[in-house]
């Protein structure tokens, strides 16, 4: 009896222990990764953008950065990573540690490429955690000021009385430039004739060597105030707030719309609570009155959505532009 007495402690015990053990050990990532979370960021965070200084997706990547670095006490150091038509950038976030301290300034090229690269060491959807939805980017046509054409009609009559006669400029095959225009050809049932650029386009559009060019419009507003190249329609679903008189094209060619937008996009396996944090963040950045007016400014509008509604969209926008790809047979460039 007393030999029963002194075996059972011994046995029970130190299992009832090793159970709190094991169940405290399982608990422990949970709980880091909320205390990681919680001190995030405890240290500046690089802003990876796949364009160069100037361009668009650098001018959002720098005001989302200012808009974080002002709610959450770091620096937001934008680094712009160029080549293999946004690639580079997209694979150096993928490949980043998932601490939530490498962000990718993610752009509708996103949407795109994995259509025209089949053989890329990374799946967009699959390794990039989508985090923020910052705006919407819908395009302009901007025409040479000495083409006679002023409106979209117009511009479809001229491009069916001169075949193959009109040059359209992009920043390369693929871009969101040559894939938008590609989709207006298709349904407008013209031919006109693509010239990627690797370096600036718009001084040809200018002097009249290029004739169109489907333009981000905060690339071109300004260009498009001093009537350097002439706006004849916005590629969205709805006229620009800063250019209220320019029609859509859908206006006269009824289903076109064609966008780009501008997120935020960290490593898959970055702790969801860091992921979270960023975007309640940056959605609360966008409720309020001055930032959504200085998107507007730049012909954009704040889109915020929730991590998943903006997973989805990125999906959806991915199959769209698949098509398209496959239609018009366009090619990354060797």
């Amino acid at each position: 009896m007393v030999r029963g007495m002194t075996m059972k402690p011994s046995v029970t015990l130190p299992r009832r222990r090793f159970l709190q053990i094991a169940a405290g050990a399982a608990a422990l990532p949970a709980l880091q990764s909320t205390a990681s979370a919680q001190a995030w960021p405890a240290q500046p965070v690089r802003v990876i953008v796949m364009y160069p200084p100037g361009s668009a997706p650098d001018i959002f990547g720098r005001l989302a950065g200012q808009w974080l670095s002002d709610r959450l006490g770091q620096p937001f150091v934008i680094e712009n990573k160029t080549g293999a038509g946004g690639n580079l950038a997209t694979e150096f976030v993928v490949r980043a540690p998932a601490d939530g301290y490498t962000i990718l300034l993610a752009v509708s090229t996103n949407s795109v490429n994995p259509s025209l690269y089949p053989n890329l060491n990374h799946n967009f959807i699959r390794d990039i955690a989508p985090v923020a939805s910052i705006a919407n980017a819908p395009f302009v046509i901007v025409l040479s000021p000495l083409l006679p054409v002023k409106t979209v009609p117009e511009l479809i009559a001229y491009a069916k009385a001169n075949p193959g006669k009109l040059n359209f400029a992009s920043g390369g095959n693929g871009s969101s430039p040559h894939i938008f225009s590609e989709l207006f050809k298709i349904m407008a049932g013209i031919d006109m004739v693509h010239v990627p650029y690797r370096g600036a386009y718009l001084p040809d559009v200018m002097s009249g060597r290029i004739e169109v060019c489907f333009s981000p419009i905060a690339q071109v507003l300004e260009l498009i105030r001093n009537n350097q190249v002439r706006a004849i329609a916005a590629t969205g679903e709805k006229r620009l707030e800063v250019l209220p008189d320019i029609p859509t094209v859908a206006e006269s060619l009824p289903g076109y719309e064609a966008s780009g937008w501008y997120g935020l996009g960290m490593p898959a396996a970055t702790p969801a609570p860091i992921v979270a944090k960023v975007n309640e963040t940056m959605n609360a950045a966008l409720a309020e009155p001055e930032k959504k007016a200085r998107l507007v400014a730049l012909g954009v509008e704040a889109r915020p959505m929730t991590a998943d509604q903006f997973k989805k969209f990125i999906a959806a926008d991915t199959e769209k532009w698949a098509h398209v790809i496959k239609v018009a047979g366009i090619k990354a460039a060797d």
